[in-house]
């Protein structure tokens, strides 16, 4: 299971001139917060993903300063500083100790707005780098990537060719590529790459989310106001004993876990157009004592794990342990997190950027549309079924006649 992502937040940036000469691109303000940070709000979406390694190098302390050590959501961020300019196959080398197995690897300098768990899905045929494209960019500043089938087979300079896919910057990366990294200065995309090419190791994977690369002054100053804007999305909520999983009354082992009929693939559907996504769910039975919250948390951490072999995820989880009638003092009371009330929605409204007009909540009880109107978004009734057919339509809709993306 992937759970490392690993930045580049090294270069120098020269193409902005004396913005930064004293400060790395990637910290450059958009918006009012450093450009990186919105690159870790994206990975912090991904449960697995518990590790974040920004390799740093020109103005390295500033990162070390920032970062070091904090919590992205359930991430941990720790910095690796270069002892010179190594480049972007250098800087990997220089971290090798720090590396898993297998990792995402961004570029510190570029937004790229897709389900990068799709990226490293297991499903996906095995390469020791994957390369996701934007399937078309507009401008001459961007090199294109020509391929045979998935295969990478050659990159074509800035201005070759007015169309095609480009190199987005977002790998997911074995660590057996180190051993075609040379000693000293290096560069990934010059040096490695074409190698990996050569031998039929450099895969790639085609996606139309939004990019913005900050590298020139024009694109900065246009990510200033797309950036944010494009960061704010519609979420489904789900429901989850009775949408998500079979409802056997009160669920809460794996053994007793079945998803319903496209659930997973409703989930990864969320993912892939673009939607936050995320689980309310009553749980009551934690107060009426028949399992702990301990019991939810693993449940939950499961589920993400499972999810993340098709290159899907939920956001967040948010579950309710009360129940006024419970037998368990700690959890004996009426709570505004219980469905019909409407807390667990908002309390994921004011801790995500979301476009609550173009939201919705897929639930199996009456109470479930309750919340969803008490929250001011739109409720469906899931009857049973399957999950995909239900919630394809919906998502359909919203995304054709009120989305922009790409």
């Amino acid at each position: 299971m992937l759970k490392q992502a690993v930045i580049l937040v090294g270069g120098l940036g020269t193409r902005l001139g004396e913005m930064t000469r004293l400060v790395p691109k990637p910290l450059l303000d958009v918006a009012g917060r450093p450009f990186l940070d919105y690159i870790l709000d994206e990975l912090s979406r991904y449960p697995t993903i518990q590790d974040i390694v920004l390799l740093a190098g020109h103005q390295a302390g500033q990162v070390v300063d920032r970062y070091r050590g904090r919590r992205w959501r359930g991430a941990t961020v720790s910095v690796v500083s270069e002892p010179a300019q190594m480049g972007t196959g250098g800087a990997l080398k220089h971290a090798a100790s720090r590396l898993d197995e297998k990792f995402l690897l961004l570029n510190g300098d570029s937004f790229f707005d897709f389900n990068m768990l799709d990226l490293a899905a297991p499903v996906r045929s095995p390469a020791i780098v994957r390369v996701a494209l934007k399937k078309d960019q507009a401008g001459d500043r961007y090199g294109r990537v020509l391929l045979d089938r998935d295969f990478i087979k050659t990159f074509l300079p800035a201005g070759a060719q007015p169309n095609g896919p480009i190199n987005s910057g977002v790998y997911c990366v074995d660590r057996d590529v180190l051993s075609f990294i040379d000693e000293g200065p290096c560069s990934l995309e010059q040096a490695v790459f074409p190698r990996l090419a050569e031998k039929g190791q450099l895969r790639a994977a085609l996606y139309d989310g939004f990019f913005i690369d900050i590298g020139v002054p024009a694109d900065f100053e246009r990510a200033q106001t797309e950036l944010p804007d494009r960061v704010c999305r519609p979420a489904v909520f789900f429901d989850r004993d009775g949408v998500l999983n079979i409802d056997k009354a009160y669920v809460h082992e794996v053994d007793d876990f079945e998803w319903v009929a496209g659930a997973r693939a409703a989930i990864k559907l969320c993912n892939d157009r673009g939607y936050l996504t995320f689980v309310v769910t009553n749980q009551a039975g934690v107060a009426r004592g028949y399992y702990g919250i301990e019991a939810v948390h693993a449940l939950h951490d499961w589920m993400s794990a499972d999810l993340a072999q098709i290159g899907a995820h939920i956001d967040e989880f948010q579950y309710c342990p009360y129940h006024e009638e419970g037998v368990v003092a700690e959890w004996r009371q009426a709570s505004d997190r219980r469905k019909p009330a409407p807390g667990m929605i908002l309390d994921c409204l004011k801790g995500w950027r979301v476009r609550q007009e173009f939201s919705l909540l897929v639930g199996d009880m009456p109470h479930d549309l309750q919340a969803a109107a008490a929250a001011g978004i739109k409720g469906h009734l899931f009857e049973g079924g399957d999950l995909l057919s239900f919630i394809r339509p919906l998502l359909g809709a919203n995304v054709a006649s009120q989305l922009t993306r790409g």
